[in-house]
């Protein structure tokens, strides 16, 4: 459910070169002992010649190391200068912390092998003996550094990626749970599908729980914003709604509980969290309705068309306002019905190239379009999801969650 990060132009500096390889040299005497001059004109990689800078100090190292500079050869033996750090290991520190994406080699002397290995140790990619250096040396030596590079970067980028899958499992299953129906005799499915910009899910939540009483306690949430703060705050939300409901509390004294816990652990004060609350009384014949800033369910009794529950009787979302009221709506249900939750995703996404949104009246009539066609549970869901994607004709902006209740 993580999309991988494309790399930024910093890390695609390590890899494979398209119109040659550029080397920054980093040595005190660059027309000395390294030759540079020579090298230049001797020195092919792939082909293409190797395009040497060079710098005398990390101050001139810092200006010239651009984005097309794909491997930095530093020389162990670089004195300190004013205001930079002492010369060796130290150098190399302050080289790998100011070009992180790119390959590293270390030049040292023949009798420093010592040296040599502890600045592959701290991150160089290999290391040059100075008095061994030629063309032919130094083309081998920087392809191999840039692809060692490259394929660390990727290394890196393949553990971000498994890392922030894992985290994004573990947050789904906290805002997504398993419903604890056992005893019903109702039906449940449920579809979410995060926004197309986030590596994390979002604020969307829901539950559903059968208490000792026989009654279907149904909720559906959104926290406003999106990100691992908000998925974060949905989590506990959820799982305060859940411990509540066990403990025996319901109607607006759970709401005004839930709104504290918002309070208490919200990042700053303008966020807030819609709420939808269900209570199935025991016969599956009626329900007690609570909104929160929160669309209305729809709901389809045998035999008519599909409509919306009233959403006037509602209040506001949680953390708006201080002592705000909750009122419980009655809710006559039937013998035969389905109830359809869901976040505003479900409903704010475009229909067509132009600005105008599918909005409640829409899905209205597309439910009552795809009932009538037949579907129903898991069908039911699928069918929607994807056509509210495709009227939107591309991945929705907004996180959808979307819940449904068959008896």
């Amino acid at each position: 459910m993580t999309p991988v990060t494309a790399p930024g132009p910093a890390e695609t500096s390590a890899g494979p070169p398209d119109g040659g390889l550029t080397l920054l040299v980093i040595e005190d005497d660059p027309a000395g002992s390294l030759s540079v001059p020579e090298l230049a004109e001797t020195t092919v990689v792939a082909g293409r010649p190797l395009r040497i800078r060079t710098a005398r100090n990390l101050t001139e190292a810092e200006r010239l190391l651009t984005d097309d500079v794909h491997c930095v050869l530093l020389d162990l033996d670089l004195p300190a200068a004013d205001g930079a750090p002492d010369g060796g290991l130290e150098v190399l520190h302050h080289v790998l912390r100011l070009a992180p994406s790119r390959a590293v080699l270390a030049l040292t002397g023949e009798d420093d092998a010592e040296r040599a290995a502890e600045a592959v140790r701290v991150g160089a990619q290999d290391y040059l003996h100075r008095d061994e250096l030629d063309g032919p040396v130094l083309a081998r030596a920087v392809r191999y550094a840039v692809e060692r590079k490259r394929a660390d970067l990727a290394q890196r980028q393949l553990t971000e990626s498994r890392l922030r899958a894992q985290e994004n499992a573990r947050l789904e299953r906290g805002l997504l749970p398993n419903p604890l129906l056992d005893g019903s005799e109702l039906r449940f499915a449920a579809r979410y599908r995060p926004g197309r910009s986030r590596a994390l899910l979002g604020g969307d939540f829901y539950d559903t729980v059968r208490t000792a009483d026989g009654t279907v306690r149904v909720m559906i949430g959104d926290v406003c914003g999106h990100g691992p703060d908000e998925a974060a705050l949905g989590v506990e939300l959820r799982i305060a709604w859940r411990a509540l409901t066990f403990a025996g509390m319901g109607g607006e004294a759970l709401l005004g509980t839930l709104q504290e816990v918002l309070e208490h652990e919200r990042a700053d004060h303008e966020t807030f969290a819609t709420l939808c609350v269900l209570e199935i009384a025991p016969d599956g014949r009626s329900a007690g309705l609570h909104l929160a800033g929160h669309p209305a369910p729809l709901l389809a009794r045998g035999g008519e068309p599909p409509c919306l529950l009233p959403q006037d009787g509602g209040g506001p979302a949680l953390g708006l306002l201080a002592g705000a009221r909750w009122p419980r709506q009655e809710v006559e249900l039937g013998d035969s019905w389905s109830l359809l939750m869901y976040t505003d995703g479900l409903i704010e996404g475009r229909v067509g190239a132009g600005a105008r949104r599918l909005g409640q009246e829409g899905m209205v009539e597309m439910i009552t379009r795809r009932m009538k066609e037949g579907l129903g549970g898991e069908e039911l869901l699928d069918a929607a999801v994807a056509e509210v994607r495709a009227l939107n004709g591309e991945e929705l902006t907004d996180d959808l969650a979307v819940l449904l209740l068959d008896r």
